[in-house]
């Protein structure tokens, strides 16, 4: 054990939490829970039978089969997008059935025009741009989970989580899950045909016996002209949840997910070069380390799930996104990428950003059990992390520290299916250290949909937080606890044609969430808008024209102005598979004490597809700002830009760039420009080479400045990586890289340099 580890006291409360909600969850997952009706009020027809395969299917792509003629047959009639549930331009059909341990799906999609279907080898997940087909299953027929598999003609994968609600009343898939499972795909003379064969082990469902009722949407995305999204049913553009007007599909009897144990060991080594001191030092320090690591699964039963890592391998392939933190008042967020917290990520979402796994930077060991029993959605993790990191949030602005102590992070939760799909929801968190310090968080959270237009939603946390006497010298904090509230309370009515919204939020100073992304604390603020949609008809240049705005006002805990915005925006997508979004505010704000008013921040957003080949994003933002460093009125110029080239199917090139400048009273106080290419060659759907280039120059007027700064700022990171996955777990990947750094008084010099390896390799029974 780590030599800073925690009290006997702090260790016992944090995993007696984790193991009385395991002992909850496990007695209620072994409860019997019988079928959900096949169709909640309101629905119509029966939920179509989906027959047990009569013979073996080989997943080659090739729908030749006698089985396939005894499965469900399904053809998706219905153009949802630009079209509004009109008869599609391209015939599909689906074909659905099922063996002991397998869903298997067939589609046959027909192209007038095979010559011009987009097809082409990529990484899983990664498919953008392409012709693909897939299926959505809502496995519990709950209204609010659902699992979406997507393939493109030559088989490449795509999967991920949709979720219905979050923090902005919306919806969407999460793409970062992943599951092991077996598609092939290939094109013919009269369009493509795919197979799909998902495993009932990679998937949850009740725990029965007995034939399961499934929510069911099968589409299709072919892209030419516009992306026509092709659907299985109509949609109500109006309606407030997709789920509930899914279809529902019937079967499922006494299917095997065998003993469903997944166990995963990994080697992963790495030679590292850096100097970690420049550029105050030149001095050059060596690292080399080679780490066996292990992560197992095991579904106790079809509905519940228990996984544990023993030095787990929470490396990532993927660079960050560069971030500039110029001119910046609030930490940075970046996504999470590593695979233990993605699974059931989606469980111990709510409204408030409470769970942030990115804080958990070096952990040892860590469990997670997740399940969902008839209306009972239920979570609980716990980590060992070597490195506490934290975010200090205040009203302008938030410190970061990193400190070399040990903690143990838990979390559980706890949702309630309310009628059709409504939740009431409790979560917890608790982070323990080994030095005095605590942080724990309890929050209830509600999402309401008394009507298919309307959602209420409401979350509410307390907290109670205790600093360590280093963290308290390291940010100038008061000794002893504290303690203190978050409110959100929020409301969205839509229509097919408008929509409003209002939200009211209330931080007090004392909050803190240290395993979420609570940046700014201490305010209270209510915003209102709405917008106004017009939906294309054939003879219109656009397929969706949105006009829009809102207002906002917030105050401090003591009722003093803080700042206040109105914005108007227009927004539409049109030919060529563009999309834009123009808007205006007017902004006022007090920063520090100091006023700042009728700041007005145009802005503007397009993509466009022109080719199958080729796409290009641009957004930017010129106008009013804020001079943070300084307290005083700018002028911002922020400006990115992408081209994302496809050549052949084998070649992918996506070249971006990133511009920020700020003019203050004397001249430009700053200038930076980050572009960025990434290069990468597909041999097929599982082996692939990379490289990225990311280049940072930052250039600043030290004139201007109160403090000593650099006045050239240049940086660079080099990633080359050889990529061969069998599946998402049974990987191999090699790679090199190098990044270095130069200022106004020392040449670009190399700051780093590192070759990595990782060996996995998933074992399923």
């Amino acid at each position: 054990m780590h030599s800073g580890q925690l009290s006997a006291g702090c260790e016992w409360s944090a995993f007696r939490g984790t193991a009385a909600v395991i002992a909850v969850t496990l007695i209620i997952g072994i409860t019997p829970v019988g079928v959900l009706s096949a169709r909640e009020p309101g629905g119509e027809g029966d939920p179509f039978e989906v027959p047990r395969a009569t013979g073996e299917i080989t997943i080659d792509g090739i729908i030749d089969e006698a089985a396939w003629d005894d499965a469900l047959k399904l053809e998706l009639n219905y153009e949802v997008r630009p079209g509004e549930n009109i008869k599609p331009q391209v015939e599909t059909r689906v074909f659905i059935t099922y063996d002991t341990t397998h869903i298997l799906v067939a589609f046959r999609a027909f192209d007038p025009e095979p010559d011009k279907i987009r097809a082409r080898y990529r990484d899983r997940d990664n498919m953008h741009g392409d012709d693909s087909v897939g299926i959505t299953i809502d496995t519990f027929n709950d209204q609010r989970r659902a699992y979406e598999f997507l393939v493109n003609p030559l088989g490449v994968q795509t999967d991920g989580i949709y979720s219905e609600g979050n923090k902005e009343f919306g919806r969407g898939f999460d793409r970062a899950w992943d599951a092991i499972w077996t598609s092939e795909g290939r094109i013919t003379e009269d369009g493509y045909e795919v197979e799909i064969a998902v495993p009932f082990n990679q998937i949850r469902f009740q725990a029965t016996s007995g034939p399961q009722i499934w929510g069911l949407d099968c589409t299709r995305s072919w892209p030419r002209e516009n992306r026509y999204q092709i659907g299985l049913f109509p949609r109500d553009r109006g309606a407030n949840s997709y789920l509930a007007q899914e279809e529902k599909m019937v079967g499922f009897e006494n299917v095997s997910r065998g003993k469903n144990i997944e166990f995963v060991p990994s080697l992963v080594g790495f030679a590292l070069e850096e100097r970690p001191d420049f550029p105050d030092s030149l001095e050059v320090e060596e690292d080399k380390k080679l780490s066996l690591g292990a992560t197992a699964l095991w579904g106790i039963t079809p509905n519940l799930t228990f996984s544990a890592a023993i030095n787990p391998d929470f490396s990532q392939i993927e660079a960050d996104a560069v971030q500039l933190a110029l001119n910046q008042r609030f930490a940075l967020f970046f996504q999470e990428k590593r695979p233990f917290f993605l699974e059931s990520a989606d469980y111990f979402k709510t409204g408030l950003d409470l769970l942030y796994t990115r804080v958990i930077t070096d952990p040892m060991v860590a469990l997670k059990l997740t399940g969902k029993m008839g209306k009972h959605t239920v979570g609980v993790f716990s980590a060992r992390d070597e490195i506490t990191n934290l975010v200090v949030p205040g009203l302008d602005g938030s410190d970061s520290g990193s400190f070399e102590t040990p903690n143990t992070s838990t979390v559980g939760r706890y949702r309630y299916d309310l009628r059709s799909n409504s939740t009431l929801g409790l979560i917890f968190t608790d982070r323990e250290g080994s030095d005095g310090y605590f942080n724990r968080v309890a929050s209830f959270d509600a999402q309401l949909r008394p009507t298919e237009s309307d959602t209420f939603s409401i979350d509410a946390a307390w907290s109670s937080t205790q600093y360590s006497p280093e963290m308290q010298a390291e940010f100038d904090l008061i000794p002893g606890e504290i303690s203190d509230h978050a409110l959100e309370i929020g409301y969205l009515h839509t229509k097919r044609e408008w929509f409003v919204f209002g939200e009211f939020v209330d931080y007090g100073e004392d909050f803190r969430a240290d395993l979420g992304f609570i940046p700014r604390v201490g305010y209270r603020s209510g915003n209102v808008g709405g917008g106004y949609t017009w939906w294309g008809e054939e003879e219109n240049w656009y397929n969706r024209l949105e006009v829009g705005g809102f207002t906002s006002r917030s105050q401090d805990q003591g009722g003093d102005f803080l700042d206040q915005q109105t914005q108007v925006w227009l927004s539409g997508e049109g030919p060529i598979q563009s999309n834009f979004r123009f808007s205006v505010g007017d902004r006022s704000e007090v920063y520090e004490g100091v006023r700042f008013d009728n700041l007005l921040v145009p802005s503007f957003f397009l993509r466009v597809r022109p080719t199958a080949s080729f796409a290009i994003r641009v957004s930017g933002v010129v106008g009013d700002w804020v001079d943070y460093t300084h307290v005083q009125p700018a002028d911002r110029v922020r400006f990115s830009g992408e081209l994302d080239f496809n050549i052949g199917r084998h070649l992918a090139w996506e070249i971006s760039h990133l511009y920020s400048s700020l003019e203050v009273e004397g001249g430009r106080l700053y200038e930076a420009n980050v572009p960025q290419s990434t290069l990468v060659w597909q041999f097929n759907n599982r082996t692939f080479v990379r490289a990225i280039l990311q280049y940072t120059d930052i250039q600043r007027n030290q004139e201007l400045y109160e403090d000593e700064v650099d006045e050239l700022s240049r940086d660079f990171f080099l990633q080359l990586l050889f990529s061969y996955k069998v599946n998402p777990r049974t990987v191999f990947f090699a790679g090199y890289s190098e990044g270095g750094a130069e200022n106004q008084d020392i040449s670009m010099i190399s700051t780093s340099r590192s070759v990595f390896l990782k060996i996995g390799y998933a074992w399923l029974w």
